[in-house]
């Protein structure tokens, strides 16, 4: 077999000369060349082996190249169940969950009004005051219970639920709507809607427009959303026709304030609907859970120290293992049991034989270990922190969890930005309309309507490993400037 090597640049590209191209060669050498010249380009085509074809390795691995919602939404429905049912059953899964939500929302976020000064032309004082009574007024509003339209959670508590369904469903749907109740001064309410509500009218397929429940205009931002008022899943609803769906705008045709806040994680551009948290593990999360309950099934199992009768006959014949014939009770299952400390005689040709399945399986921890590390890897939790066991040095701990709250701090501001400043803004709205916060040209002027709503969003801080060294380090930072 001959070879064809042509250098292009610095990269030589090497073609075999197979019985066929030379048969070919010598009958017809011009189809000989236009197939040397295909095949070349070819091999010039396939300069990275992660996207050949023709190795072993790779051969078997099929991709395809659809936009992101053909990627996501025929999966979505089967991807949220098993999220659920792994936050209902899996540990390892609800305690990646819930240190995420734990970390990043914590007892939820606490609004600081930080307007710019400059812009509204307010002294210090007069700026200190404004934002003192508008903290007032908010916490009037977040800290009761008036704020939810069921009348159940406080704002802190909205943060923690919107932000664990993004997890656990890939996406939370906030609805807004406005209207009073008693003596209370604000109208703007929270409702949360499980992302199954959402869903095309009468389960119609999706359409160029309208997509899992979302109509998009041509620039593909949000004009409507289509929600059922039963959810999906309701045992009660005994058919399609029991199901009714309510329409709302996305946002106010004369505020132009949201009424429905979409929040999810976008991965693509042009994705439509989000994709649970837990995705990418949930088959190494399953199948540890199983290796778990299988290693502790058989650890039970040795603990019991299950004994075996070998007779030369094979009979079965254990009636001198029964209850009766060491106490005189009655049998109540089919069990042969040996009680506490028994001496049982056997008859001739008859031993006992142990069963030994050797656990616990030292193995099992370094396994384990190992496959809870990519599980890590994939959350962006560090194992330390998966596990919530610090057995390293304070060094490696505390790199674990510096790395850590890089994370945490990012989901933290993802959800200020697109959940509570969102719903401030909707609700100092309220405020500035019926004059319990005065704004002059919040309305008038969206340049002045910025100014107004600049804030910060105060989470819990961190914890310490050892304090001494953090005090330290802090008073350092302090003395050379950097802090």
């Amino acid at each position: 077999m001959s070879e064809t090597t042509v250098k292009i640049g610095r990269k030589s590209i090497t073609v075999q000369n197979n019985v066929i191209d030379r048969a070919i060669s010598y009958v017809a050498p011009q189809t000989a060349a236009r197939r040397m010249k295909a095949r070349l380009a070819m091999a010039i085509a396939g300069s990275y082996t992660g996207a050949s074809r023709s190795k072993r390795s790779m051969s078997s691995w099929k991709t395809t190249g659809n936009d992101p919602d053909t990627d996501i939404l025929g999966d979505l429905p089967t991807l949220r169940d098993r999220s659920r049912d792994l936050l209902r059953n899996a540990p390892l899964a609800v305690g990646a969950v819930g240190t995420v939500v734990t970390n990043a929302v914590g007892r939820g976020l606490k609004l600081q009004a930080r307007i710019d000064r400059t812009i509204l032309g307010m002294s210090d004082e007069q700026a200190e005051a404004w934002e003192a009574n508008t903290e007032f007024e908010f916490n009037l509003w977040a800290e009761s219970q008036e704020c939810d339209v069921a009348r159940t959670l406080r704002f802190g508590d909205l943060q923690n639920l919107a932000f664990r369904q993004c997890l656990e469903n890939g996406e939370s749907f906030v609805l807004l709507p406005r209207f009073k109740r008693g003596n209370f001064p604000y109208g703007t309410k929270i409702q949360i809607i499980e992302a199954d509500r959402v869903c095309n009218k009468n389960f119609m397929p999706d359409t160029d427009t309208i997509i899992a429940g979302i109509e998009k205009d041509n620039y593909g931002a949000p004009v409507r959303y289509y929600v059922t008022k039963q959810h999906p899943g309701n045992i009660r609803s005994t058919s399609a026709n029991a199901y009714t769906w309510e329409s709302f705008e996305a946002f106010g045709k004369e505020t132009g304030l949201r009424n429905m806040i979409h929040l999810y994680d976008v991965k693509r551009p042009g994705q439509t609907r989000g994709v649970p948290y837990l995705s990418p593990v949930i088959e190494a999360l399953k199948m540890l859970d199983r290796y778990t309950d299988a290693e502790l099934m058989a650890a039970v199992v040795t603990g019991m120290f299950t004994v075996f009768v070998e007779t030369e006959t094979g009979a079965n014949d254990l009636s001198a293992f029964l209850p009766s014939a060491e106490t005189g009770a009655t049998a109540t299952d089919e069990d042969y049991k040996l009680g506490n400390g028994a001496i049982i005689a056997l008859a001739r040709g008859e031993k006992i034989s142990t069963a030994n399945p050797g656990r616990p399986n030292s193995a099992f921890d370094p396994f384990v270990k190992a496959i809870l590390q990519q599980i890590g890897a994939a959350l962006e939790i560090p194992y330390e922190i998966l596990i919530q066991h610090f057995s390293s040095s304070y060094s490696a701990s505390r790199a674990a969890l510096v790395q850590a709250w890089r994370f945490f701090l990012n989901r933290r501001s993802w959800l200020a930005q697109n959940f509570c400043q969102l719903i401030y803004e909707s609700w100092l709205a309220e405020a500035v309309a019926i004059g319990r916060v005065n704004a002059p040209g919040y309305f008038r002027d969206m340049r002045i309507r910025k100014a107004y709503t600049g804030t910060l969003w105060i989470g819990d801080a961190p914890g310490q490993i050892d304090p001494m060294k953090e005090v330290d380090a802090a008073e350092k930072r302090l003395e050379l400037g950097i802090t």
